[in-house]
């Protein structure tokens, strides 16, 4: 990990915070979840611009500010374990994985590449919750399909918006990628 500076905390601590406020503004979907406004994307561009391991610190930090917010959700858990399950997996973890987008580099194709892969792991840990805690409350029907399976109801109930976040979160960094791409790269810090 490069040296921490003053400057790389204070940056930090503003994307954290950009993050968190854009995460409160959420676009809620028909089906359920909702798409916030590339409430990851201060995340990756910190991860991007200090490298991944200081992009995984600031999105441990994010993701118990998040936790904070949603503690009353680990309240739907039937057992310690599932709570335990909620905290780790829908929080912790699935947003700690964010951080590790800058693994792949800094260019263009770098963040695009680190901002699949990294929603992709996201969506693993809400697969994984969705089926084993969340499933609970499937309905008989979601999507137009009778759901039998608690794996299929929260493949499409995360899929759905996970799908929608990675799109905009992939649009909005490509538009964003030229004019702010010498601070995504970390130019300005040599």
């Amino acid at each position: 990990m490069k040296k921490i500076t003053a400057r790389k905390l204070v940056e930090s601590a503003l994307l954290i915070a950009v993050a968190t406020v854009l995460s409160l503004v959420k676009i809620d979907l028909p089906f359920g979840g909702g798409v916030t406004v590339v409430s990851m994307l201060p995340l990756i561009i910190a991860s991007h611009r200090h490298g991944w391991k200081w992009g995984v610190v600031t999105a441990f930090v994010y993701s118990v500010l998040q936790l904070i917010l949603g503690l009353d959700n680990v309240g739907y858990a039937a057992s310690f374990v599932m709570a335990v399950g909620i905290i780790l997996l829908d929080y912790i973890i699935a947003y700690t994985v964010i951080g590790l987008s800058g693994i792949f580099g800094s260019s263009r194709g770098a963040v695009a590449a680190g901002i699949a892969v990294t929603f992709c792991l996201r969506f693993l840990c809400h697969l994984v919750t969705g089926a084993w805690i969340w499933g609970e409350w499937m309905p008989e029907e979601f999507m137009n399909l009778p759901m039998t399976s608690p794996w299929l109801y929260s493949f499409l109930y995360n899929g759905w918006y996970m799908l929608a976040e990675l799109v905009l979160t992939e649009l909005v960094a490509m538009l964003i990628y030229a004019p702010l791409g010498r601070f995504i790269r970390g130019e300005d810090l040599q």
